[in-house]
């Protein structure tokens, strides 16, 4: 007679469960795993902790019964019973990353303004100086972290850790890196609701190992979204990096997304601008500077706004050359595009330490339930 798996289950149905005083049915302890293959039954059973004090016993009883319930049908069995134990839940939003010292949004208001390569240079830089640094690239629909990093092939694993399955993160030039280029197709478009986007971010954020951080840097996607919403709703951000073009359509947008930041529903200080694309200096009249976007429009903005212009950054093909190349400039820093870079990124230790010696944590914006 063959075996089928109500015949398990009902033996299983006679054992209790002394925690919970049922059966091990009904207290749900029976993992969606069995599989019966010819005389061998395998399946797990689900325990709260490793440590649980009646699991030897429940164990014993499970098999036997087990056994008695074959041998009335005629057949004899060794069935080969599996522990789990329960995922242990993701911290609540404001005990997220307690070892996370300070937490820096990198933003645009529009694409193709450079403000990833600003983001993964910022990121090497700050390790450069010394500092324990993260990046994560929330930039769902086009992530391009991976690429400038040189991780195109890095496979995504998780680790068990306090209970918990979490992701760990790529490590490369000093830096921890979080993408979803690691577990998607890069030839294929990213067709996700804003909802999956989201749910996404808070399982890089929440069940991933990031350990202790200096800085935890945020690559955002361009303009304002649903993303940056889901970032403000789950972590007090510490300040933001606006990056733009000196063009005035770039300009535009670069004020939309200083006013999201600064808005009073959210709340985030914007620590600085950066000028990308400031000018263009061939490499045979390295005295010439060539106005390709317009001239000094960040900087005329952070006068006008009064915020600090922490770089700028001019056009220059081995910006470009590098970061396809898997190797952000800024490593060069014997040239003169490295130094900004690296200047870059002492500014915004020098904005962010002023920013905490005067204004008090930023909290996280709270969804309000109707």
């Amino acid at each position: 007679m063959a075996l089928y798996p109500k015949l398990i289950l009902d033996a299983l149905a006679q054992v209790i469960y002394p925690g919970t005083k049922k059966n091990l049915v009904e207290s749900e302890m029976v993992a969606d795993d069995m599989r019966i293959e010819g005389k061998h039954i395998s399946f797990s059973l689900i325990f709260d902790k490793q440590t649980d004090p009646f699991m030897k016993s429940v164990l014993r009883a499970a098999e036997a019964n087990i056994k008695h319930a074959c041998q009335m049908v005629g057949e004899e069995v060794e069935p080969e019973i599996k522990v789990k134990t329960k995922q242990a839940p993701r911290p609540e939003p404001d005990k997220l990353l307690p070892n996370v010292k300070n937490i820096i949004a990198i933003a645009s208001g529009k694409g193709g303004v450079g403000k990833s390569t600003v983001a993964a240079n910022l990121a090497v830089g700050l390790s450069m100086l010394g500092y324990k640094v993260g990046l994560l690239d929330a930039d769902i629909f086009g992530p391009s972290i991976p690429k400038m990093f040189g991780l195109d092939n890095f496979q995504a694993y998780a680790i068990q850790k306090d209970g918990r399955d979490l992701l760990v993160p790529a490590e490369q030039y000093g830096v921890k890196i979080l993408s979803v280029g690691f577990f998607i197709d890069p030839n294929s478009a990213t067709i996700w609701r804003g909802s999956m986007a989201g749910s996404a971010i808070k399982q890089f954020i929440g069940d991933a190992d990031w350990g202790e951080l200096d800085y935890f840097l945020i690559d955002l996607p361009p303009g304002t979204s649903d993303i940056h919403l889901t970032i403000v709703q789950t972590l007090g951000l510490t300040g933001a990096v606006v990056v733009s073009t000196p063009q005035e359509v770039a300009l535009a947008d670069c004020r939309k997304g200083i006013d999201m930041f600064q808005n009073d529903k959210i709340n985030v200080p914007v620590l600085g601008l950066v000028e990308n694309m400031a000018w263009f200096t061939p490499a045979e009249l390295p005295q010439n500077k060539y106005y390709l976007f317009g001239k000094e429009g960040v900087k005329r903005l952070s006068e006008e706004t009064g915020l600090p212009l922490l770089a700028q950054i001019p056009i220059v093909q081995s910006i470009c050359e590098n970061g396809d190349g898997g190797t952000p400039i800024v490593m060069n820093y014997d040239s003169m595009v490295g130094q900004t870079f690296l200047s870059l990124a002492q500014s915004v230790v020098t904005q962010t330490n002023l920013r905490n010696a005067n204004q008090p944590r930023t909290q996280r914006v709270r969804v309000e339930s109707h």
